[in-house]
């Protein structure tokens, strides 16, 4: 059993971004693990374990555009299914 099923990854393309304050406030504001948020002012790359992704979407908008999303549920791969 998987306790964080959904592999959240994207980019965040914007302005003044700091990876610091995002992994702060993923910290503090949202369950999963295996947090990564690095990049620089103008776009920083996400990958998050998470049961929840729209939530991570949904914070990532407001930052600045979000592209190449991708959401895998571990779940599904680890009994061999697809998505």
């Amino acid at each position: 059993m998987i306790e964080f099923k959904y592999d959240t990854q994207l980019l965040i393309e914007g302005k003044n971004l700091d990876e610091n304050r995002i992994n702060e406030h993923f910290k503090k504001n949202f369950q999963g693990d295996c947090l990564l948020a690095v990049g620089d002012e103008e776009l920083i790359k996400i990958h998050f374990h998470t049961n929840e992704p729209w939530k991570v979407l949904e914070y990532c908008a407001s930052l600045g555009e979000i592209h190449d999303i991708v959401i895998e549920d571990m779940d599904r791969q680890a009994r061999g299914l697809q998505g």
